[in-house]
């Protein structure tokens, strides 16, 4: 083995498998012992199995192993690089990793206690999974609850039905009015997203009386084990369901899921996709770096200790507030600050849900115009999900480089906040009752004042060339995208066109000022 591949080893192949399996073994020990053993916090388990893993390695892919990628000579032909290409395979190496272990974790731990019946369970040491020998369940009383959502890039039409329905020890223990345990079922049904609504009200009547149906025949006894619901999202649909059943009083209640497969195949292959997935992802990650010849003077610097990521640090300088481009970083920590803090209450992490949004604010027309019109500017800093956040904030960056400096903060902070509350008021009037979120309207308004900047010469000649037929491709995909559903296209289209007139208003004093420079 010659020197440099030495080096290459040492530099980036040693340290990649140090932080894969620490990152991996260390934070699902903190799991196992914050959340498993002790208990001591209640978080969504989507972020604590997903989200946190998943997207934790991002700090020491850029923080670390960004500057020492500049030992490679990564230039393509045409001048570009293959560094993003690097970094992405070494942040899925580590996060990929991370999350199988999680899963592993939560179906490998806990033991099967053996009761008799269901008012044993206190008598017992606390456990996620139960034998239970003797039980009731009372078909005859249910609560239920219907989450409606869309996936597939706002393609599909989701629909699951939650239904709970009490566990006794036996029948004539049903006269009860208080009742802890119950039994979760769900039922699921989907259609496209760009169906009428009448057709997804059809299909909805009729994924009721098929679930109906298939209720009524369900053998519920036929299960080998209870699992007990932890803090999910299906256990949060599960506790509204539980709010609909009037008949018992149901604080402190438990919610079980059935499982009709032994105990001991709940692991299923999940330890040996952990070692082929760390083991796939040091030998891919080893063949990258054997491939590109050494940058001996980054080399050089990387020894000395003098190499610097200037990138990085010229980006993170770059979304500090600062003079001409203050109100867009600000807008943008905002946005973020509160998805996060939805994630954290426990809401969800990919996606939230309708009634959670509505709850935080929200727009929605009967609750609008019922006298809650702060809805039309709470719900422009609220996002459905990650990508929707991610997607957002892409666009609000871009177009707040190059009209924030024009306009002032001030200007330019009043254009947001007013073509947001237009865009919502353009939402609300369309649809009659839907839950509209996000910035995008306000971001269209935006679009649409640069449009009339542009279209009025208030910028160079070269720069209105370059960005005016960028901007109209950019609006015009967005709108057709649309049209195939799950999308606001009234709050886009109020926003851009509200945005387009304040441009067309304000476009005069904006040159004025431009040449006063």
């Amino acid at each position: 083995m010659n020197k440099k591949t030495i080096q290459k080893i040492n530099i980036l192949f040693i340290p990649l498998l140090i932080t894969s399996i620490g990152f991996c073994t260390i934070y699902t020990f903190l799991n196992w012992l914050l959340f498993i053993k002790l208990e001591l916090f209640s978080i969504n388990e989507s972020i604590v199995e997903f989200g946190i893993p998943f997207f934790l390695p991002v700090i020491p892919v850029i923080f670390f192993f960004r500057p020492r990628l500049k030992i490679l000579n990564l230039k393509k032909s045409n001048g570009k690089t293959y560094n993003e290409l690097y970094l992405f395979i070494l942040w899925l190496s580590i996060a990929g990793s991370a999350v199988i272990a999680q899963d592993y974790l939560k179906n490998s731990t806990g033991k099967l206690v053996q009761i008799e019946s269901v008012s044993q369970i206190p008598q017992k040491k606390q456990s996620k999974y139960y034998k239970v020998n003797r039980f009731y369940f009372d078909k005859s009383v249910a609560g239920t609850y219907t989450s409606f959502d869309v996936s597939n890039k706002g393609n599909d039409f989701n629909m699951t039905l939650f239904v709970v329905i009490p566990i006794f020890d036996k029948k004539n223990n049903s006269s009860n009015l208080s009742c802890k345990y119950w039994l979760g079922i769900k039922y699921y049904d989907q259609i496209s997203n760009r169906s009428s609504e009448k057709e997804k009200q059809d299909r909805y009547e009729q994924f009721l009386e098929i679930s109906q149906s298939e209720f009524d025949r369900a053998d519920l006894s036929n299960f080998i084990y209870l699992e007990r619901i932890g803090n999910s999202d299906d256990g949060d649909s599960y506790k509204k369901a539980l709010k609909n059943c009037k008949k018992f009083e149901t604080e402190n209640s438990i919610i079980f899921i059935s499982k009709n497969q032994p105990f001991e195949s709940r692991k299923g292959n999940t330890i040996y996709w952990l070692i082929g997935t760390l083991s796939a992802g040091a030998v891919v990650w080893l063949i990258m770096i054997l491939i590109p010849k050494l940058n001996q003077t980054e080399l050089s610097r990387f020894k000395n200790g003098t190499s610097r990521d200037k990138d990085l640090n010229d980006f993170l300088n770059f979304m500090k507030p600062r003079e001409g481009f203050f109100i867009t970083p600000i807008l943008i920590y905002v946005n973020v600050l509160i998805y996060i803090t939805m994630a954290i209450a426990g809401l969800g992490f990919i996606s939230f849900h309708g009634e959670d949004l509505l709850r935080w604010g929200g727009n929605f027309r009967p609750s609008t115009i019922d006298g809650q019109w702060w809805r039309l500017l709470t719900s422009v800093f609220l996002h459905s999900g990650f990508i929707h956040l991610l997607s957002n904030m892409f666009g609000l960056l871009f177009v707040g480089i190059f009209i924030e400096p024009i306009l002032g903060k001030t200007r330019y902070l009043i254009l947001y906040l007013s073509t947001g509350i237009l865009a919502s008021c353009a939402s609300i009037w369309w649809h009659e009752a839907t839950v509209s979120i996000g910035a995008s309207g306000a971001i269209f308004g935006l679009y649409g004042t640069f449009l009339a900047l542009l279209l009025a010469k208030v910028f160079p000649p070269e720069f209105s060339k370059a960005f005016l037929i960028t901007t109209l491709i950019f609006v015009a995909y967005n709108l057709i995208m649309g049209l195939a559903g799950g999308i606001d296209n009234a709050a886009h289209i109020g926003g851009l066109l509200s945005g387009f007139i304040i441009g067309i208003e304000i476009n005069k004093p904006v040159k004025d000022k431009m040449l006063n420079k």
